[in-house]
């Protein structure tokens, strides 16, 4: 069980979260949304670690996170961020076998292989990651995370996947891949906490939704008690149009995932 306790983040005198409690429990898969600003990547920072907090606290099965040894941590949690920068033009196999170290893997390449493939990215390894599209870059990060933690729970341990915008730069069927990924390793009894912008995709895939706004969480629960118009309208200053069709000539699509699809 991972768990924020009233935490808070300040820079620069601008408080970025503001006394946010929040517990990720295995078997769960917790979508974070809310406009730009809200505090989102900077919670999923403070929970891995990232960031130093003003006060509060997240532990790991009740223990601080700062007390944690750095290598058990890199091996029981994989974050992919919101963007990655690199220096120097690794290969994608590279890139990956660098989650799969961090798991402590007999045989890294083996083990980054298997996670590429895992994302539809098989044949890919020699290729230099500045080559790749942003679809295909998204996708080799997300095989680096799956390759730090491939199992979801180890030695009785539930380990975590955690997700900034996971779903950004890539194609529809792309996006439904990632997060059926995501939501299998939580169905697995691990813990997956993921920021989205898409309220569909939200809805469609999260446990539990938690809506943050100017640092604070005002909404957390099932989609069907989070996504309501009043909490769309206070969040993201629009009417809301929860379970209606928008206008007559304007078409809506809600992606769904393959398992529920009919042949």
């Amino acid at each position: 069980m991972i768990r924020a306790d009233a935490v808070t983040v300040e820079r620069a005198g601008r408080r970025l979260l503001d006394s946010v409690s929040l517990t990720l429990e295995p078997g769960t898969m917790t979508v974070i949304i809310g406009p730009n600003g809200a505090g989102k990547s900077t919670l999923l920072k403070a929970l891995t670690g990232e960031l130093e907090l003003s006060s509060g606290a997240v532990t790991y099965d009740g223990v601080r996170l700062a007390a944690h040894d750095p290598q058990a941590l890199a091996a029981r949690r994989a974050v992919l961020p919101q963007a990655s920068e690199l220096a120097f033009p690794f290969t994608a196999l590279e890139i990956v076998r660098m989650g799969a170290v961090a798991q402590g893997a007999l045989d890294p390449s083996a083990a980054a292989r298997t996670a590429l493939a895992r994302v539809g990215l098989s044949g890919f390894e020699g290729r230099a990651f500045p080559s790749l599209s942003g679809g295909e870059q998204q996708r080799v990060q997300f095989a680096r995370a799956l390759a730090q933690v491939p199992r979801p729970v180890e030695a009785g341990i539930a380990r975590a996947l955690f997700l900034d915008e996971p779903t950004a730069s890539l194609d529809l069927g792309h996006q439904i891949g990632v997060l059926e990924t995501a939501r299998a390793f939580a169905t697995e009894g691990g813990i997956v906490l993921a920021i989205l912008h898409d309220l569909n995709l939200a809805a469609e895939f999260a446990d539990r939704i938690v809506v943050l706004y100017k640092g604070r969480v005002v909404a957390e629960g099932p989609a069907v008690e989070t996504l309501s118009d009043a909490t769309i309208a206070t969040v993201y200053g629009i009417r809301g149009a929860v379970g209606r069709m928008p206008a007559a000539h304007i078409p809506f699509i809600l992606p769904q995932a393959r398992h529920g699809a009919s042949a």
